[in-house]
């Protein structure tokens, strides 16, 4: 298969030949095939999420477990919009406060499904979780499309979520039909997952929508805390997308470092002395320490500027970037700094520990 590779500036959506990319895009998605489709998270793999057959072919170009359900994506009017109204049966009142104050966004909801959605969305679950894309792209493609769209990030599960369409392909060009490239990812992490349905509300997935911004908007909620399992175990339907141990992993061994900015670059150093043998250091490094490192026995790791500490926005919308440049430099081994849990600080906490795995000193 060749993947086609659609061009889009979302800033000039309207244009005969952005019409014409989206059409294209839009009719494959229709006819069963696989489209990548640029959103303000990451870059989610899209199918007609009514189509089971279609779905089935996401899972194996991502070599995706069965057991891990994925998210829908929607597009129209945020109330009485015709793709929810397929989707879900019903849901409680505290529901259409949290989609007139965050759709369309980063925000997906578990909610109860009907009977149109294939069991191989869910994994079986009873719930399905929907969210409505505010990338002007995206949202067009699905409208044009007349379908809703299932769509997990559009990378080689459990490997670094892509930001941009030269992610996607690094991982699965030859295995879908077509990648629209329109840029790069605003937020970089992926959406809010919670369970509205539950007493108090479950985050199952921090993301861009912060727990303190859900309580300002519907009231009390509280943390999925994932616990180990065994492999035998890990192999059940799990409760939400993004609750898996292992995911958003490069290929390098990654090794967290807990530390305030004073003293990271010191902790580091401390980080990278048992590491020394073990091949090629890779180092995510704030902006305020890029030239104090220079004289730290760290200056001959190869650094990405991950961008500044206080500024939890702008790690988030490079951390997979920087992963993925380490990885491709050739690191075997990455240090990488933990940020304060303010914030979206606490959803690139989430991921980064579980690209680590529990790897953290």
């Amino acid at each position: 298969m060749k993947t086609l590779r659609l061009l889009i500036d979302p800033a000039c959506i309207e244009t005969d030949e952005a019409q014409s990319a989206i059409a294209q895009a839009a009719q494959i998605l229709r006819s069963g095939g696989l489209v990548a489709l640029p959103t303000e998270t990451v870059y989610g793999l899209g199918a007609n999420a009514l189509d089971p057959a279609a779905v089935a072919s996401i899972f194996e170009a991502k070599q995706r477990p069965s057991w891990d359900p994925i998210i829908v994506h929607i597009a129209g009017p945020v109330h009485e919009n015709p793709m929810l109204e397929q989707l879900v049966t019903k849901f409680p009142p505290v529901v259409l406060g949290l989609m007139h104050a965050f759709w369309p966004g980063p925000l997906t909801l578990l909610l109860p499904r009907s009977a149109a959605v294939p069991d191989i969305v869910t994994a079986g679950r009873p719930l399905v979780g929907i969210r409505m894309p505010a990338h002007s792209v995206a949202f067009e493609v699905i409208r044009q499309a007349g379908v809703p769209v299932a769509a997990p990030s559009a990378n080689i599960f459990s490997h670094i979520s892509p930001t941009t369409a030269a992610h996607v392909l690094d991982d699965l060009d030859g295995k879908i039909d077509a990648v629209i490239d329109a840029g790069p990812t605003r937020h970089g992490v992926e959406s809010t997952v919670l369970d509205p349905t539950q007493s108090p509300m479950m985050i199952y997935r921090p993301g861009a929508i912060t727990a303190q911004q859900i309580r300002e908007v519907a009231g009390p909620v509280i943390n999925y805390e994932e616990k180990n399992s065994s492999q035998t175990a890990a192999r059940e339907a799990l409760p939400s997308p993004g609750v898996g141990l292992r995911h958003y992993a490069p290929r390098a061994r990654l090794i967290l470092v807990e530390s305030t900015l004073a003293e990271l670059l010191a902790h580091l150093a401390r980080a990278a002395i048992p590491l020394q043998g073990d091949g090629r250091l890779g180092l995510m490094l704030p902006a305020e320490l890029a030239s104090a490192v220079l004289a730290t026995p760290l200056k001959d790791a190869t650094v990405f500027p991950w961008g500044h500490w206080g500024a939890p926005e702008e790690l988030a919308e490079k951390l997979y970037t920087g992963l993925r440049a380490l990885d491709a430099e050739g690191c075997t081994v990455i240090l990488c700094p933990l940020p304060d849990a303010a914030g979206v600080g606490e959803a690139i906490r989430d991921r980064l520990r579980k690209a680590a795995h529990s790897a953290k000193v």
